[in-house]
């Protein structure tokens, strides 16, 4: 069962979003707060698996409150998905910088919300909803100054580069293992070591990192796919991670 905490400053969206998460067999919703210390309290409170945060709340606002969340170790299991009026809001990006999983605008149909639920509460980043790939793509052009280190990239390996890529690219592991001709298993390691390598949160971080440190651009889809890599090792490691690189 995914526990669901709903923020939101307007009482009458957040009935209506906990009908719907009420709704859905695999999903309950274990607390609702108007304001971002109130949600920060309540995730405390009810150990909830997914936070969806509104940006523009009194008080502490949402970007703050995830903030909050995602420096707290005890917390680190909790995942955020933002939800926004506008998709040309660019507080999406310094939510997604403070930690947030992933975004959607408020307008989104009930089974999309839902399904991105269980997205963020799997683990995965949900970055590109429709035309929203394009609000990451024009604000992640002026750089971070809290950014990765400039030294960042430097401790991965080019294959390390490769992968760090089409995942700003937006590329599921699926994907992932289809395009570099892998196994999924060892697409899912080559994820978990950059996550570690990079101190990155989850998914959506390794996204944002992607775009600062330049491997990925505003303009991505017209820019040079990495080429494929055919060596045996890679295909053929087991999940180990030990392949050509």
């Amino acid at each position: 069962m995914i526990r669901v905490v709903l923020a939101d400053d307007q009482e009458l969206v957040r009935s209506a979003f906990a009908m719907l998460v009420r709704s859905a067999p695999d999903m309950d919703v274990v607390g609702e707060a108007a304001d971002g210390d109130e949600a920060v309290a309540l995730v405390r409170s009810t150990r909830a698996d997914v936070v969806v945060m509104d940006i523009r709340m009194p008080g502490t606002d949402g970007i703050t409150a995830t903030g909050t969340i995602a420096a707290d170790e005890d917390l680190s299991g909790v995942r955020v998905l933002i939800l926004t009026t506008f998709e040309s809001d660019h507080n999406v990006v310094a939510a997604l910088r403070a930690g947030a999983s992933g975004f959607l605008v408020k307008d989104t149909k009930p089974a999309q919300l839902l399904a991105a639920i269980r997205t963020v509460a799997a683990g995965e980043a949900l970055l590109s909803p429709g035309a929203t790939q394009a609000l990451i793509e024009r604000v992640l052009r002026q750089p971070d100054p809290a950014g990765p280190a400039p030294g960042a990239l430097a401790a991965l390996t080019k294959r390390e580069r490769e992968v760090l890529t089409l995942i700003g690219r937006g590329l599921s592991n699926g994907e992932l293992a289809e395009r570099m001709v892998i196994s999924p298993l060892t697409a899912k390691t080559y994820v978990s070591r950059l996550l570690t390598k990079l101190d990155a949160r989850d998914r959506a971080q390794l996204v944002i990192a992607a775009y600062e440190s330049g491997l990925v651009r505003a303009s991505a889809g017209s820019t040079q796919a990495p080429g494929r890599h055919s060596g045996a090792g890679d295909r053929d490691d087991g999940g180990t991670g030990k392949g050509s690189e």
